[in-house]
């Protein structure tokens, strides 16, 4: 399925973060704004059996995107919902798909599905070698039975159903509401916050000696269209920026380009997350030449941009 330019194509969650930039990415590569369906949550709750089957009617490709996320404090406090809805969402819609005679199903996963204590970088073969890390596992797991579906239904049906695996993703339009915001978005708010309010103090969670890699959205967005279009493997591919950063290297930059001059606290009392994450993305290279081009300082500039720009 090389040529994506004529299909039509149901996006899940096509007008959130991350879909709304793929959505994008699509009209660039030829597919109609009229061929691109976008079911909105407050229209289309898809834990709901009888919608899967219903927004999937006439669509060639699925990419879906459509997810309950947070940070840690907010799985901390939701893991049964996390679990819950993430499941039932990706497993009926990937169903509803293949009973509909839908072409392609491109389910988007999460690097919270790997183990705890996976060796660094992490690679797609490493996904099964033990328990994710405690706070992400509920979500990381309901997002990871989309593989074993995928390749089950493959297997069985001879349904073609790609699996990508992406970093924490970060950018322009993410998600600063502070209950349930990832780490990136939470710091910039912190950051600015206090220096709006003129304090002298800004306390971040856990020791800082955990490390992230992040990717841009513009980015992600763009290797899953490259992945729509050339990739049809039953194996999980590796969506990432191939850079390593600790949260306290990450705090100092967020610190430095938001110019607060205060003090910064480490509240050791809660959790780091899993320790390390770095993926080897070398097989989104070789398979469908995807490598991320955004310099991790400019992505961040803009996002921070963005978000003192929002509360203007």
């Amino acid at each position: 399925m090389n040529s994506i330019a004529d299909k039509k194509i149901l996006v899940t969650g096509g007008a959130g973060f991350l879909g709304s930039n793929v959505v994008e990415i699509l009209i660039d590569h030829g597919v109609k704004q009229e061929n691109i369906v976008i079911p909105r949550s407050a229209q289309y709750d898809l834990r709901n059996w009888e919608t899967c089957k219903s927004i999937v009617q006439g669509i060639d490709v699925v990419i879906h995107l459509a997810a309950k996320v947070g940070g840690i404090g907010y799985n901390q406090e939701h893991p049964a919902e996390l679990f819950y809805d993430n499941l039932m969402m990706g497993v009926q819609l990937m169903e509803a798909s293949r009973l509909a005679g839908v072409k392609k199903f491109v389910g988007v996963g999460t690097v919270c599905a790997y183990p705890k204590f996976t060796p660094v970088p992490f690679k797609e073969e490493d996904i099964w070698g033990g328990y994710p890390e405690e706070t992400n596992a509920p979500y990381g797991l309901a997002k990871k039975m989309m593989l074993v579906q995928g390749q089950a239904y493959r297997a069985q049906y001879g349904f073609n159903a790609i699996y990508l695996l992406p970093v924490n993703l970060y950018g322009p339009g993410d998600n600063f509401n502070p209950e349930s915001s990832h780490v990136i978005p939470a710091l910039i708010k912190n950051f600015v916050d206090a220096v709006r309010e003129g304090r002298d103090e800004v306390v971040v969670w856990g020791t800082g000696s955990a490390s992230r890699e992040f990717l841009y959205v513009k980015d992600a967005a763009r290797a899953i269209v490259l992945a729509t279009e050339q990739y049809e493997g039953a194996e999980p591919v590796n969506i990432g920026a191939s850079r390593e950063i600790s949260i306290k290297d990450l705090v100092e930059i967020i610190r430095k380009e938001t110019k607060f001059t205060g003090k910064v606290t480490w509240d050791t009392s809660k959790p780091d997350g899993q320790p390390r994450r770095c993926l080897d993305t070398s097989k989104a290279k070789q398979w469908f030449g995807f490598e991320s081009e955004t310099p991790f300082e400019k992505g961040l500039r803009e996002t921070i941009q963005w978000y003192i720009q929002s509360l203007n």
